[in-house]
């Protein structure tokens, strides 16, 4: 029988051995000449994948998980903390802006302006409120702080008008001419015009990172995808309803969710605008018209213009959660929450009137009798740190 070895040598062995093996699956590291490695020395963990850039000049969003953040109660950019608290109302038939005090839900004051004014839309830089003359081609400006009408600006067709994130240019939505018209954002001057192939464009809104938008086309039933820095439409396609005519368009305030209004679908698209795939039908009611957003991100608040009604849509549930009926019926069309967030304001297309609800109890505060036809109702001013357009889209 041999002899054991020493159990010192069996030991060494085994130890070596073991290192041995260590050193195949991943380099020796360097002698620090202390012994033990410090753990300043190991390797550093693999960092995640940076998210996309967002658009050059974009101001970044105050929260990644929020584009609202900055929209909540009372947060008035400097530029518009003084100007004195309104709500636009353009009366498509009238030719006319309907000007209201929320403080009494009273007409203060009715500006002419030009043919078919169909929406108020704030400046990228909130200085001023653009009234669409849709077909008198002009574009009236409204000086917020004074309620003054300037002179009028020659613009063809602006149905609807947005402003890129990083306020490079208007977006005009130049509904019958099939165009969607980039321009300079303070003179109008024309950069770039981009012919589309569906019929109607309306309304938008933009991704998080401010990249691309997605637009509504009313006429075709559509949705287009396009790339803001290269203004090319990227993406285009049918939707799955006979008959369909899509509106109004808003984020989540996450970013991952494009939801699109649809007034003869009867109810919200909801898009993946990564991915651009069919979207799915979420029902709301009959005419389902204009989507806003409350002031804490939480909610939005849906116009059922056919049936008089407005959905209230809980983000975080992802369903729809209450229902509030205007009595004696009612048009409820566009508008805008108020700076507290208490108010949702909304036009009565149909009916010269519009609307104050309470968004807490849904409760009809006001009926205000306005012009004939009132459409893109804007609450001015309102929280955020620029305006994307429409009636008051803002980040």
């Amino acid at each position: 029988m041999p002899t054991p070895a020493p159990r010192t040598k069996t030991l060494a062995a085994a130890l070596l051995l073991a290192l041995g093996l260590a050193a195949c699956g991943s380099p020796r590291p360097a002698d620090t000449g202390g012994g033990t490695r410090k753990a300043a020395e190991l390797p550093a963990a693999p960092k995640p994948a940076a998210a996309p850039a967002g658009l050059p000049g974009m101001p970044p969003l105050l929260r990644r998980d929020d584009v609202y953040a900055a929209d909540r109660p009372n947060q008035l950019s400097p530029v518009v903390k003084d100007f004195p608290s309104r709500i636009y109302v353009p009366n498509t038939n009238s030719n006319t802006v309907s000007v209201i005090d929320p403080a009494t839900y009273k007409v203060v004051e009715t500006i002419p302006v030009g043919v078919q004014p169909q929406h108020v839309v704030p400046s990228w830089d909130l200085k001023t409120l653009w009234v669409n003359n849709n077909r008198g081609h002009t574009l009236t400006p409204i000086d917020p702080a004074t309620g003054v009408a300037g002179k009028p600006v020659e613009v063809h067709d602006p149905y609807n008008l947005y402003f890129t994130p990083n306020g490079k240019y208007a977006v005009v939505m130049a509904s019958l001419d099939r165009e969607l018209v980039f321009r300079d954002p303070h003179t109008m001057e024309r950069k770039k015009t981009v012919p589309v192939s569906c019929y109607g464009v309306n309304h938008a809104d933009f991704s998080a990172d401010g990249r691309y938008f997605v637009v509504s086309c009313e006429f075709s039933g559509e949705l287009l995808k396009v790339d803001t820095e290269k203004m090319e439409v990227v993406g285009q396609q049918k939707l799955p309803f006979q008959g369909a005519m899509p509106q109004d368009v808003k984020i989540s305030p996450d970013g991952k969710t494009f939801y699109i209004a649809d007034m003869m679908a009867h109810g919200m698209w909801v898009l993946d605008g990564e991915k651009f795939t069919t979207p799915q039908l979420l029902p709301t009611g009959k005419g389902c018209h204009g989507l806003y957003v409350s002031r804490d991100s939480q909610e939005m608040y849906v116009s059922n213009r056919g049936e008089g009604s407005v959905s209230v849509f809980d983000f975080a549930q992802d369903k729809l959660t209450k229902k509030w009926w205007l009595p004696n019926g009612g048009s409820p069309d566009m508008g805008g929450v108020s700076a507290d967030g208490k108010v949702l304001w909304l036009s009565g297309r149909y009916n010269s009137e519009v609307y104050a609800i309470d968004t807490a109890t849904g409760k009809q505060l006001a009926r205000i009798p306005v012009g004939s036809g009132p459409h893109g109702l804007a609450v001015y001013p309102q929280p955020g740190r620029y305006s994307l357009g429409h009636t008051g889209i803002f980040r």
